[in-house]
C-alpha cells in the first residue's frame, strides 16, 4: 500500500500555501494507482484533483486530503481504510476503484462508524450499512436503461459475459431483473477474471446461445477483451454496456471491435451535447473546465466525475455540520456529516441529482443516465 499524503500544500502541483496550521476537516481518499484496476483508479485520482481544485475549503475551514494507493487489492483497501480512520482520524472516507475494494472499505467504515462514500458500485444493504452511501448509479438502473434501449432496437435476447467478481454479479443480476420485466431474455452468464488474457472458451459459449446482442459485464481496459474475442470469432451482433466501459483505454484497446457499442452513461460524458436546461450542464461545464486546467486533458471518462460528485456531496454535508458548530475530528462531527448526507436533498452533481436517505443508500434516479454510442472513437449522445 503506497501512501501519498495530499494536504493543503500538495495536490497536482497546485501552488497552495504551506502553513503550519492543521486542516480542520480531514478526508481520506483511496484509489488504485497501480494494479489491474489502475486504468480506472487513475481516472478517479484525476477527478479528485479537479474536485480539490474546485473547492479546497468548507465553512471557512481548510480541508486536508490524504490519498492512499490500494494497489487494486481489497486487502490493501481494508488496511488503507483502517489507517485513515485510526491513525489519521479522518472525518470521511472516499474510495475505491473496484467493487471488491469498495466493499472492503464499506465494512471498515460501518465497523468504526465513519461516513463512507463509495465511488464504485457496492453491495449496500438497508439497514446493515448505515455509514455508507454510493455515488454511482445502481447497477440495476445502469442495466435497465440500456435494456430499455435494446428493447426499443428490437433486441429479443442478450448474452452476458462479465467479470467473475462482485461487479460481474451486479451486471448479471441487473440483466436478470430487466429480463423478468419483459426486456431481452438472458441467454448466458459467462465469467472471466480481471487478469485473464484470453476468454475464447467463454466467448464460444456465448455465441452458442445465439443471442441477438451481447451485454459486457466487464470494465475499462479488461472490458474490451470479450468484445475483441467475439468479433474475432465472427460474432456480428450489436454490443451494449454500462458506465464501467466509459474509459479511453477501453476505446483504444477495443478499436474497431467496439465501434457502435451503446452504453448507459452519466450525463457528464456528453456535457457539451446536453440541452442548456439539463441539471448537469452548469456544474458539468465547471467540472470539465477545472479538470482541463489541472490535468491538461479532457475528462473523457465517467469515473473522474464520480470522484467529483463524491466531493460535492461531502462539501454540502460538511458545511451543514460545521454550521451546527460541531468540531471536526470528533465522532460528533462524523455523526453530523452522516446525518447531513441523509437530510440534504436535490444536490446536483455532474452525474446525478442526489437524494440519500437511511432507506436509500443509492440516492439517484433515472435522471442520472443517458445513452451514448461510440462513433468514430467518440461517445455521442443518443436522446
Amino acid at each position: 500500500m503506497k501512501s501519498l499524503a495530499l494536504g493543503v500544500a500538495a495536490l497536482a502541483g497546485l501552488a497552495l500555501a504551506t502553513t503550519a496550521a492543521r486542516a480542520d476537516v480531514t478526508v481520506g481518499f483511496v484509489t488504485s494507482l497501480s494494479g489491474p484496476a489502475s486504468s480506472i483508479g487513475l481516472n478517479y485520482d484525476n477527478g479528485m484533483k479537479a474536485a480539490y481544485a474546485y473547492q479546497s475549503e468548507v465553512g471557512g475551514q481548510h480541508i486536508k486530503l490524504i490519498k492512499l494507493d490500494d494497489g487494486s487489492s481489497p486487502t490493501a483497501a481494508t488496511q488503507a481504510a483502517r489507517k485513515l480512520i485510526q491513525e489519521d482520524h479522518v472525518d470521511l472516507l472516499i474510495g475505491t476503484s473496484s467493487a471488491p475494494g469498495a466493499n472492503a472499505m464499506l465494512s471498515v467504515a460501518n465497523e468504526l462508524h465513519v461516513p463512507f462514500i463509495a465511488i464504485s458500485p457496492v453491495n449496500l444493504k438497508v439497514p446493515e450499512h448505515p455509514w455508507g452511501i454510493c455515488i454511482t448509479q445502481t447497477p440495476n438502473l445502469m442495466v435497465s436503461v440500456i435494456a430499455d434501449r435494446m428493447k426499443r432496437d428490437g433486441i429479443k435476447s442478450v448474452g452476458v459475459i462479465g467479470f467473475s467478481d462482485a461487479w460481474g454479479d451486479l451486471v448479471y443480476n441487473g440483466a436478470m431483473a430487466a429480463s423478468k420485466e419483459g426486456d431481452p431474455k438472458v441467454t448466458s452468464n459467462e465469467r472471466y477474471a480481471r487478469t485473464d488474457t484470453t476468454v475464447t472458451a467463454q466467448a464460444l459459449k456465448v455465441i452458442a446461445t445465439k443471442p441477438d446482442a451481447v451485454l459486457d459485464g466487464g470494465s475499462a481496459t479488461q472490458g474490451a477483451l470479450p468484445l475483441l474475442t467475439l468479433r474475432q470469432l465472427g460474432y456480428k451482433g450489436p454490443f451494449f454496456g454500462t458506465p464501467s466501459l466509459l474509459n479511453k483505454d477501453f476505446v483504444r484497446v477495443g478499436g474497431k471491435a467496439v465501434e457502435g457499442i451503446q452504453v448507459s452513461a452519466g450525463p457528464v460524458i456528453v456535457t457539451d451535447q446536453l440541452p442548456a436546461d439539463h441539471f448537469s450542464k452548469k456544474i458539468g461545464t465547471a467540472f470539465h473546465d477545472v479538470f482541463r486546467k489541472i490535468t491538461g486533458g479532457a475528462a473523457d471518462d465517467g469515473f473522474s466525475g464520480y470522484a467529483f460528485d463524491a466531493w460535492v456531496v461531502f462539501l454540502h454535508a460538511a458545511d451543514k455540520a460545521l454550521g451546527d458548530h460541531v468540531k471536526p475530528g470528533t465522532q460528533d462531527f462524523r455523526d453530523a456529516v452522516m446525518n447531513a448526507i441523509y437530510s440534504d436533498k436535490e444536490i446536483a452533481g455532474v452525474h446525478a441529482v442526489y437524494n440519500f436517505t437511511p432507506k436509500s443508500y443509492y440516492g439517484v434516479d433515472k435522471r442520472s443516465l443517458v445513452v451514448v454510442k461510440l462513433e468514430g472513437g467518440k461517445w455521442v449522445y443518443q436522446p
